[in-house]
């Protein structure tokens, strides 16, 4: 499952020029993002991953090519979901349109050091300590069921223990100033509510890592696979989120649906010295309890 450091090397420069494309060229000032540009840009991202899929096929075989796109399935449902919450968020402070991008932006650059981070570790526990599969197996079972009766989820960043942390040794202006992070007012620096989004954007992702890489670990201990399907997942998730921000509530069955794959992937993982599913149900199950979550509901409008 080795990959050599050169090919690391190699995806990770492409991630970071195409950040530097997207801040330094396309996004150099704080602009709306119109629902073309977020459209165009969410099939680059979709275009770019089954690009890289197909390299994985002829490069790693058939296997590896769909545990990779199982992967990137299940993270894209979570980035899905994961818009709900950034709206809640965006909304609770009245941040406008046009200084969101920047929010997401560095907010994903955080969450792509998490995910590295999560996913060593992962990957490294498993197989120092083989008993922790039971352990992620069962998170998983019971983040699915959580999701199940717990899916009405509000934003109380005064309830935040961070924020709190955080507004003890830094003080919060009131109000935003543009799109900057921090201020200087009568000689004392202050963060600004923009900052405090941030931190709210970066500690959601660090809640949804914990799930969402058990998940992808059940599929797959290739640490190349498990990265580069999260990469993408998240390098494609603020286009996303200004293509699907004013319809995602529609998508009010994906929770459940998630639900469902988060248990589904859990009892996989307690099964693996057993029986081990094949990839190939694995992916078939997936991709239909995502689809028909999606598709059910907006057919199906939700009752008040």
């Amino acid at each position: 499952m080795d990959t050599p450091i050169i090919f690391w090397i190699l995806f990770n420069a492409f991630v970071l020029f195409m950040l530097a494309l997207d801040l330094g060229v396309f996004h150099r000032k704080s602009l709306e993002v119109s629902l073309k540009e977020a459209l165009s840009w969410t099939f680059v991202w979709i275009f770019i991953a089954l690009i890289f899929n197909t390299i994985i096929f002829y490069w790693k075989g058939q296997q590896s090519a769909l545990e990779f796109f199982t992967g990137y399935l299940i993270e894209k449902a979570l980035s899905i979901d994961n818009i709900f919450v950034f709206i809640m968020i965006f909304t609770y402070f009245r941040i406008p349109s046009k200084y969101q991008h920047k929010v997401l932006f560095w907010g994903i650059l955080g969450a792509l050091i998490m995910r590295v981070i999560f996913i060593f570790a992962g990957v490294a526990l498993i197989e120092k300590f083989h008993f922790t599969i039971y352990l992620f197996g069962s998170l998983l079972i019971y983040t699915g069921y959580k999701m199940f009766y717990h899916n009405n989820a509000k934003i109380e960043p005064d309830k935040n223990p961070i924020i709190g942390f955080f507004k003890k040794f830094m003080p919060v202006t009131p109000v935003l100033h543009d799109d900057n992070f921090f201020v200087k007012l009568n000689g004392r620096r202050f963060s600004t509510p923009l900052f405090l989004v941030l931190i709210l954007i970066e500690t959601t992702d660090l809640i949804f890592a914990v799930d969402s890489i058990p998940a992808i670990l059940a599929i797959t201990q290739d640490q190349f696979i498990v990265y580069t399907s999260n990469v993408f997942a998240i390098l494609g998730l603020r286009s996303l989120y200004f293509a699907l921000a004013g319809i995602v509530h529609r998508f009010w069955l994906l929770s459940y649906g998630l639900a469902i794959v988060f248990i589904f992937v859990g009892i996989k993982m307690l099964l693996i010295d057993f029986y081990k599913i094949p990839i190939e149900w694995s992916l078939i199950f997936i991709f239909f309890i995502i689809t028909a979550s999606i598709v059910v509901s907006l057919k199906i409008q939700k009752t008040k």
